[in-house]
């Protein structure tokens, strides 16, 4: 599988048909672990580095997870492919530096991947769509228990699984959520939400995580430490709060919609028709919109279009992947009218196939 390839088709994990799809859009486990007997990589030497990476390689091509996949090395991608690779959430924008030490292997799906040489020496991940945080752990644990049969691990019996931070150290996990709260942010309740999750241990981050901004009324919601409990407590707390969110969500939905249900419709109406009709649009403005599309089609105000399709248009509508997608490098101002083109013709294809859809039903009925 070829970036190329993967430019053309957007991630599995965007197909938006699991439990809570309409306001959760993808669940992830990543686990930190480091090779025994090395120095973290940001005290390694370059020997010390290379000889990591061809371990970790090693145990990576004998694992029954990803020995189909693909494995790149940082220093065969140019500026672009890196940028589309943290843009697709692969890897992360520090991993994106061309460095002969540094490496992702994904999977065939892209459900499972593994950076070898960021800040600790492996990063499993694993990431799946809506709600199924329980379902990315299984994957990404039975993927380590895989590379673990082929690489000892630095471990401590005291204080667990070793990492370059503290705060991975022990289960070397954390678990996230990628989750919308248009709801909570138009009845000016997010705040005090944040509030709530920070105080029971949990963090909030950017689109991006750590140290990213919040774009689309999107948050990533996540364990802050991984020391002194279990991977499954760590699993099920993310679970347990998140739901409570959601039903914060929901209520300030059905809020909106009994008490400015016009003023709701409106907003989405104008940002669909937006992007329907857009002639040139910034990915930061498709974000926006898409949001309000997205609360929109999740209300049923929208017919039209799907949240999975909305979440595609996110993803897709990034900068690299745009310039992946269409085999060329474009200035900003050139993007933006692509941008505009591309997403026209995603929302004129849902609407012949809803229109479709429509006839056949009308026909079955006559």
């Amino acid at each position: 599988m070829t970036i190329e390839e993967m430019a053309r088709n957007p991630s599995p994990w965007l197909a938006g048909r699991s439990e809570l799809a309409d306001s959760v859009v993808s669940s992830r486990v990543r686990l930190a672990r480091n090779i025994e007997g090395l120095p973290f990589a940001h005290r390694a030497t370059s020997e010390q580095l290379s000889e990591a990476l061809s371990l970790a390689r090693e145990a990576i091509e004998k694992s029954n997870t990803l020995r189909t996949g693909t494995f790149m090395l940082m220093s065969d991608l140019d500026d672009l492919d890196r940028q589309f690779l943290v843009e697709r959430h692969l890897i992360s924008h520090e991993h994106a530096e061309k460095s002969p030490t540094r490496a992702i292997a994904i999977g065939e799906n892209e459900m499972v991947s593994v950076m070898v040489n960021e800040e600790d020496h492996l990063r499993l991940q694993s990431v799946q769509p809506g709600f199924q945080v329980m379902e990315a752990w299984r994957l990404v644990d039975r993927l380590d228990n895989e590379i673990d049969a082929n690489l000892k691990y630095a471990f401590s019996y005291e204080w667990g699984y070793l990492s370059a931070c503290p705060t991975n150290t022990g289960t070397g996990l954390r678990a996230s959520m990628l989750v919308h709260l248009p709801g909570l942010i138009l009845t000016k309740q997010i705040e005090k939400v944040i509030h709530s999750i920070t105080q029971m241990g949990l963090a909030v981050r950017g689109f991006f995580g750590e140290g990213s901004e919040v774009v689309g009324n999107l948050f990533q919601i996540s364990n802050r430490t991984a020391l002194g409990t279990s991977e499954i407590d760590i699993v099920q707390s993310l679970e347990k709060v998140v739901r409570q969110v959601l039903e914060y969500e929901t209520r300030a939905r059905d809020i909106l919609l009994r008490n400015a249900r016009f003023e709701i419709e409106d907003k989405v109406w104008r940002a669909y028709g937006i992007l329907k009709y857009c002639r040139k649009v910034t990915w930061k403005d498709v974000m926006s919109y898409a949001s309000a599309a997205r609360l929109g089609s999740s209300l049923g105000i929208l017919k039209d279009v799907s949240v999975s399709r909305l979440n595609e248009m996110i993803f897709m509508a990034q900068p690299a992947h745009l310039q992946k997608r269409f085999g060329k490098r474009m200035e900003p101002a050139d993007r933006d009218v692509v941008r505009a083109e591309m997403i026209r013709n995603m929302l004129a294809e849902d609407e012949k196939r809803s229109n479709k859809g429509n006839a056949a039903q009308t026909g079955e009925a006559t």
